[in-house]
């Protein structure tokens, strides 16, 4: 009898312990999504995706970004890290650098060489430019490295930065159509992801062709096919349905996968390999799979965020969301995984179209601008003294203007006037303004959490809500204004209550909030702000 009673202690105490984590936590970040579309397209959403996890979880329906730029890289980052890049130091996906003389690419690292069937450049990737540590990092090292972390992208820098510095793997695909890595993280790619590459699974995509899911009534969220403000998908001669993308795959290569929404479905395909050849989630070590949907941003940066495609893609992105959760049910079981879902950043209206309904904004080219700064600066100094201009940030040629004997301050108050002049321009900040910042100037405050002063320009360029620096089709992001800032967040899963929340909650507030839930140290760089709602239970 004693021995009954001990084993029934036992097991329940075991049981009591295995519970104070999830088994796996999924964090799935959508690339360029607004929280918008869960509103605009809801009513054609499946039972059993969004809206599943909108039923029965946890929705934050104001998360917002608390820093500027609202890009991809530093998107990720401050997810995972709970930081912005002024302290992360992921200040863009590339960014200038003065000591280099060129920009570089945010995971660049010419140490390590490409594992499986990549180019040399797109396997030459790491963390190393991270400057904190993450969830996933601090989960490793509470589990004394036994939990796994895998992070798994499209695109290198989103399953990169999300996986962290300690992950066991991190994999992202190729032009090629594989699923590569670096010797960042091993000496080979597991037999299991050479198995996966392949069958070459791409190709049963690509010669479906790409056609509306619903009736064409369906979209009528939407604007009409072929409208002004669309892209040509990989030059076609028209953006409208169908897609052949054989054809496409043809003149171009496999990347084509990535800018259309079975990039989504592929992605999908492999998380669950990784799942169960990794065996994430099959005991009580809780592992991490970071999971990075692309499609979106591609298919939103060509064809717009009015677009049949657009809204197609989120109608299919529904469907795999809903399968995934079908399989993490059964291959994990209800109950004992983790899953979160937001995105990197948000997007803007197309400038133009905004400009058709008679909105006073257009959109900017990037190249015009620097022409504009180089002969103000010629005209006014003799010389040009604009070394770069790029994603709103003005750097110096500081070696000329010593040579010149002229004072650095007076320069920088001549080109804020000028650029004060400009009809796009709202505010224009100095390196001295950004650093001074007390955070009574809500974009100040956001540029300034967004600012590394080793990486960045010496002014920051703030241009008036509805311009955008992009071509006169598809859209493009990266400002402090809601349409860039406001993604969803939804909790959904292990102790996760039913609910929502229309409080405003920033970004940084996701990574202290899953180290409370988990019983983990918080990410060294976090501000440890946390989201009090999901972690009454």
């Amino acid at each position: 009898m004693k021995k009954i009673i001990s084993f029934i202690f036992l097991f329940v105490f075991s049981n009591i312990i295995a519970q104070q984590r999830p088994k796996l936590v999924v964090g799935i970040v959508v690339d360029q999504m607004k929280m918008e579309y869960l509103y605009r397209f809801q009513s054609d959403f499946s039972d059993n995706g969004f809206k599943r996890l909108m039923n029965d979880g946890f929705t934050f329906y104001n998360m917002q970004y608390n820093y500027m730029p609202t890009y991809t890289a530093p998107g990720h980052t401050s997810i995972y890290t709970g930081t912005t890049p002024a302290m992360h130091g992921i200040v863009g996906n590339e960014w200038f650098s003065r000591k280099e003389g060129k920009e570089v690419y945010c995971t660049d690292d010419t140490s390590v060489q490409t594992l499986g069937d990549g180019t040399k450049e797109e396997g030459a990737m790491s963390p190393k430019n991270e400057q904190t540590t993450t969830i996933t990092d601090e989960l490793r090292l509470s589990t004394n490295f036994r939990g796994k972390v895998i992070g798994i992208s499209m695109k290198d820098r989103a399953s990169i930065l999300p996986a962290g510095h300690f992950a066991n793997w991190a994999f992202w695909y190729s032009k090629k159509g594989n699923f590569i890595s670096s010797t960042f993280y091993g000496d080979k790619l597991p037999d299991w992801v050479n198995d996966f590459n392949a069958k070459k699974g791409y190709m049963d995509y690509i010669n479906k062709g790409w056609n509306l899911l619903k009736p064409a009534s369906t979209y009528d969220e939407s604007l009409p096919d072929d409208n002004p403000y669309e892209g040509k998908l990989y030059k076609v001669d028209k953006p409208v349905f169908p897609y052949d993308l054989k054809a496409m795959y043809d003149k171009n290569d496999a990347s084509i996968l990535r800018a259309v929404p079975f990039g989504n479905n592929y992605l999908a395909d492999f998380a669950k390999v990784a799942i169960e050849k990794e065996s994430l989630g099959k005991d009580d070590i809780t592992d991490f799979l970071a999971i990075s949907f692309s499609s979106t941003d591609y298919v939103g940066h060509i064809l717009g965020p009015r677009s049949m495609e657009l809204q197609d893609t989120y109608l299919r992105l529904d469907l795999t969301i809903a399968d995934l959760l079908n399989y993490l049910d059964k291959n994990i079981g209800k109950g004992n995984y983790l899953l979160f879902l937001t995105a990197d950043h948000a997007g803007a209206e197309n400038a133009q179209f905004l400009k058709a309904n008679k909105y006073n904004v257009t959109n900017l080219d990037g190249k015009e601008l620097t022409k504009n700064l180089e002969k103000f600066s010629t005209d006014t100094f003799g010389e040009n003294l604009v070394l770069h201009y790029d994603s709103f940030n003005l750097f110096f040629d500081k070696t000329k203007i010593k040579t010149k004997n002229l004072d650095l301050t007076k320069v920088k108050r001549a080109f804020k006037d000028f650029l004060m002049t400009q009809d796009y321009v709202k505010r224009v900040y100095t390196e001295e303004e950004i650093l001074a910042n007390t955070g009574a100037d809500y974009h100040l405050n956001c540029i300034a959490k967004g600012y590394d002063v080793t990486q960045n320009g010496d002014m920051i360029v703030l241009d008036k809500p509805g311009y955008i620096e992009y071509g006169p089709t598809g859209t493009s992001h990266g400002t402090t204004y809601s349409y860039d800032t406001n993604v969803p967040l939804l909790f959904y899963g292990w102790k996760i209550p039913k609910g929502e929340s229309h409080d405003r909650k920033v970004i940084t507030e996701i990574a202290p909030t899953l180290s409370q839930k988990l019983k983990i140290t918080i990410p060294n760089g976090s501000e440890s702000q946390v989201l009090t709602e999901i972690l009454d239970n």
